[in-house]
């Protein structure tokens, strides 16, 4: 469980990481309501000009501006929840790959779609960019040196032929 607690720790600062746009956007919201709350407090202190308003019309758009930014960078990327990425972790720890139905399991957790083409094939992830490309004669390459998947590991040993006759019959 403290090797699960690691990696959790390890991931929500790295999720932290890769997304700058949202604290960026955030303090900028901020900013923007800060200013509108003084001009609002100007206006009620009598100080109401053209460029007063003019002012507000500006911090208001750029408040509504920075909110649908927010809001479709927090969808693009929406952030896991310690508690999610645990109980996940916990699952794949459970996980049999040596059962079908639980290296199917893992890579429905992972892959979207795969589609074929006549010299490629396109692998739709359920996570980050989405899509990878990977051509036939890269995979033909990684077939070949033998740098793929290790789940061929865990199959049984090949059989070699062995010659009892000399043994059972001397």
């Amino acid at each position: 469980d403290k090797a699960i607690e690691a990696i959790v720790s390890m991931l929500m600062d790295l999720q932290d990481r890769d997304n700058v746009n949202v604290p960026l956007y955030e303090q900028q919201l901020r900013e923007a309501d800060t200013a509108i709350s003084n001009l609002l407090n100007a206006i009620q202190q009598g100080i109401l000009t053209r460029s007063t308003k003019a002012r507000l019309e500006e911090l208001e758009n750029r408040r509504d501006e920075l909110e649908n930014r927010l809001a479709c960078e927090k969808l693009a990327k929406p952030k896991v929840s310690a508690e999610f990425m645990t109980f996940w972790l916990h699952r794949f720890r459970k996980l049999d790959v040596r059962q079908k139905s639980h290296r199917k399991m893992l890579i429905d957790t992972f892959i979207n779609a795969i589609f074929l083409y006549d010299d490629k094939m396109v692998i739709a992830f359920n996570y980050k960019e989405g899509t990878k490309t990977i051509t036939f004669a890269e995979l033909q390459d990684a077939i070949s040196n033998k740098n793929g998947s290790d789940l061929d590991c865990l199959a049984a040993p090949e059989k070699a032929s062995i010659d009892l006759k000399p043994f059972l019959f001397p």
